[in-house]
């Protein structure tokens, strides 16, 4: 694992969002890259919050069943997130995301600007490879 990097891990590719945004176009972006969140970055690239599935749920929904206003992601987002940056511990991080904590979040650099997002999934997959090559050595 000392090898590995939060870098090494990381996905470049999640969703543009920004905080003017109505929460649909935001809940579309993420349904085509199939993610269960993203960051929502000012237009020089800052993380400024957070939105999820769950709060793209609530305004669909309530657009769709009852008619109200659409919302845009300032209104709805997470102001306070939690971050990784690439320095960080890929072992200290996956013991993190076992307690209540986030199952992705956003990786950023000393400026607080997002280069990427890290999953509890990314953290697996690498997990995974190293198993496969230890039975592979063991067999």
């Amino acid at each position: 694992m000392d090898s590995v990097s939060i870098k090494d891990l990381m996905s470049t590719h999640f969703a543009t969002i920004h905080p003017e945004m109505p929460v649909v176009e935001a809940s579309s972006n993420l349904i085509k890259l199939d993610m269960l969140g993203s960051p929502v970055t000012d237009e020089a690239g800052t993380l400024v919050g957070w939105i999820s599935e769950r709060e793209c749920l609530q305004a669909a929904l309530q657009v769709v069943y009852h008619n109200q206003r659409v919302a845009t992601v300032k209104d709805l987002m997470q102001s306070e997130v939690l971050t990784v940056s690439l320095t960080d511990d890929v072992l200290s991080l996956a013991q993190q995301m076992l307690a209540a904590k986030p199952k992705i979040y956003p990786v950023v650099d000393a400026a607080n600007k997002v280069v990427g997002v890290i999953s509890r999934r990314h953290i697996l997959n690498m997990l995974d490879q190293k198993l496969a090559e230890l039975c592979q050595k063991a067999g």
